[in-house]
């Protein structure tokens, strides 16, 4: 059985987690209702921290907020001391009202809006990631009123494609991110950043290729095309990046097939393949910066459901429905993603009959998982759905008018509510009758 780093079955056959009967929880906070294991947050932090100290003179970690971000997870990312990743406003706003510190925010995003960059560089923002031409004028514009000399990192697509689904893949030459190795715009802004020392300080680049990787070597092209790259900037413009981002996209395990790296070989790859790529060149080493997201978050995540309806339609499948679905996990509609489950409330009864897991959604799409082994599945029975702590809250929805649920975080026994659930008042809070 998958599931997070804390969790086991106690006495009662019940799933456990960070020392929380999933049972208990369900009664007291309702369903669904989002788990996340703090111990195992905290921990992916360090190892990610210790990895890179190990295997790079300097560097640093950046969390990748889009994954998950609410107050609570901003305090816990500031308490261990990562840098942050933000991609909007509302993402920044957050981490302000979490207290984190604004000289380690990265700002990210391929259409920041002029207000956007504003609060960005009002907020003191350690590093803003250009992506576009356009958006460097804008910010050009905008620091002559502030007189604020923001941090910059131009965005470059390697132009390396990986393994993945297409709508997580964003290295590969046809992108809406960033800037192409050649493209014309890629040296009009170089050049323009350079002739506005005063204005802006560009430090050096930043690449991402993807996400949900399972394989190093797309890191070792995306870091040698880096570094040939940075090597014609110094030939052509005199400028020598101090700063180099390597981006994230470590995959996580969904199901027990699923075979990623492990943060510290993931890591230790990465800093290996930098510093030779560097070395072949006779380039000064850049400051190595990584960005995980989904690593950090992804299996520390189980969403508890309860079941409903079952239908079994003779020769095809026995649908089992929960009271969830799309509008709190997107991610098997948006990209057919798969995940393991287990029924917590009977964790060790033996699976032996092959189900679907419908989402209440209506839309024949909203299908959680397509097929999973379960034990004899009854009307009240509490389903887990395991590693789903990245990109489910992130992305939760109101469709079909339904609250998001809340969210907890476990540990030692004790759980406390960081986003409580949504009431039907929240959903009609900023309307207003004709």
């Amino acid at each position: 059985m998958l599931m997070a780093g804390s969790g086991r079955i106690n006495d009662n056959g019940h799933l456990e987690i960070g020392g929380c009967d999933t049972v208990e929880l369900a009664g007291r906070y309702g369903t669904p209702l989002y788990v996340m294991d703090e111990r195992l947050i905290r921990e992916n932090c360090r190892r990610y921290q210790n990895a890179l100290k190990k295997a790079y003179p300097f560097g640093e970690i950046f969390y990748a907020g889009k994954a998950f971000l609410i107050v609570a997870m901003a305090a816990l990312i500031n308490e261990e001391g990562l840098g942050l990743d933000v991609v909007s406003g509302g993402e920044l706003f957050t981490a302000g009202r979490a207290g984190f510190s604004p000289g380690r925010i990265c700002f990210h995003g391929n259409n920041k809006s002029r207000e956007e960059i504003a609060q960005a560089l009002e907020a003191g923002v350690g590093r803003i990631v250009v992506d576009s031409l356009s958006e460097l004028e804008e910010l050009l514009l905008l620091t002559d009123r502030t007189r604020e000399r923001p941090v910059i990192l131009l965005r470059i697509r390697p132009g390396i494609e990986v393994h993945t689904h297409s709508y997580i893949q964003t290295g590969q030459e046809d992108s809406k991110f960033g800037f192409g190795l050649q493209d014309e715009d890629t040296w009009r802004a170089i050049n323009l950043a350079l002739l506005n020392r005063e204005k802006v300080e560009l430090c050096g680049f930043h690449c991402h290729i993807g996400s949900q990787i399972f394989q190093n070597e797309p890191f070792a092209l995306a870091a040698e095309a880096m570094f040939d790259f940075m090597v014609e900037v110094k030939e052509k413009t005199g400028f020598i990046a101090t700063q180099l981002s390597m981006g994230g996209g470590l995959g996580i395990r969904y199901t027990k097939e699923d075979r990623p790296p492990s943060i510290e070989t993931f890591v230790e790859f990465v800093a290996a393949r930098v510093k030779n790529a560097a070395a072949q060149r006779k380039f000064p080493l850049p400051q190595l910066l990584l960005e995980p997201g989904r690593s950090i978050v992804g299996e520390a995540g189980t969403t508890l459901y309860c079941i409903g309806t079952i239908k079994d339609i003779p020769g095809v499948r026995r649908y089992v429905a929960v009271d969830g679905g799309m509008a709190d996990n997107i991610r098997p509609a948006l990209y057919q993603a798969v995940y393991g489950a287990a029924l917590a409330n009977r964790a060790g009864e033996k699976p032996s009959e092959m189900v679907t897991i419908a989402g209440k959604a209506c839309e024949s799409g909203d299908i959680l998982i397509q097929e999973t082994l379960l034990p004899p599945v009854e009307k009240g029975d509490l389903l887990a759905v395991f590693s789903t702590g990245a990109y489910c809250y992130a992305m939760a929805s109101n469709y079909n008018r339904t609250p998001r649920p809340a969210v907890l975080f476990v540990g030692e026994g004790k759980a406390r509510v960081v986003a409580r659930r949504e009431t039907y008042e929240d959903l009609i809070r900023l309307e207003k009758p004709i």
